[in-house]
């Protein structure tokens, strides 16, 4: 079964303004990569008929298929949104990085806002939110700059060093941790659209998941 195929829970709901400008952005893009319905709808895994449901505003597109579709038009998120990304500042200075708590862990928006990635550098304290594992839409990618990291991802637990990356989907679960008492710090990249920081690794575990065991 295609992944278009099971119901869609964002559906049922209202359309933002923001979702019923996606449909004909949705179309525009297509064309415009030259890709026929049938083309595009195989390329991201989608069955025509959805693809073509989206495209006329029939379906709401979840944030997994907003991803995919954006790598298929050579494209972001954010233009599929239509959104004006013209008059943003591309240039984040260090002084502009104000550091903000979250559940213990310290964070600095590395990135500009409103863009379909976010950018963090990271503080992770040791023993702070280690037994929390977390599983939300969208991609990671972190870069350790000092310390040692414990990375947990499914069954497997890994042990990350300076210069060393991960880069995942965040459908499995995840969960991360300091390795040593000095704590770690990230360069962290991760695309759930405009999500609050404790939606993520970082921060209060409200609504996700926090099984007993620990790594």
């Amino acid at each position: 079964m295609s992944p278009a195929d099971p119901a869609d829970p964002v559906a049922a709901d209202e359309p933002s303004p923001e979702l019923r400008a996606v449909a004909p952005q949705l179309r525009a893009l297509r064309r415009a990569a030259s890709l026929t319905l049938e083309a595009a709808a195989r390329d991201a895994g989608l069955s025509p008929a959805h693809l073509s449901r989206l495209e006329t505003g029939q379906r709401q597109p979840s944030l997994p298929v907003l991803l995919t579709l954006a790598r298929v038009y050579g494209t972001t998120v954010s233009e599929l949104l239509g959104e004006t990304v013209a008059d943003r500042d591309a240039i984040v200075r260090a002084g502009d990085m104000e550091p903000a708590p979250a559940g213990g862990w310290t964070y600095w928006k590395a990135g500009a806002a409103g863009r379909g990635m976010q950018a963090l550098r990271v503080h992770v304290p040791y023993g702070s939110q280690g037994d929390i594992v977390r599983v939300h839409p969208g991609e990671e990618w972190l870069y350790v700059l000092q310390g040692r990291l414990r990375l947990r991802l499914g069954d497997t637990a890994h042990v990350l060093e300076p210069g060393d990356s991960a880069h995942f989907d965040s459908l499995t679960p995840h969960r991360i941790a300091a390795a040593e008492r000095d704590g770690a710090e990230l360069l962290f990249v991760h695309t759930l659209l405009q999500s609050p920081v404790a939606a993520l690794c970082l921060g209060p575990a409200a609504g996700h998941l926090t099984p007993g065991e620990t790594s």
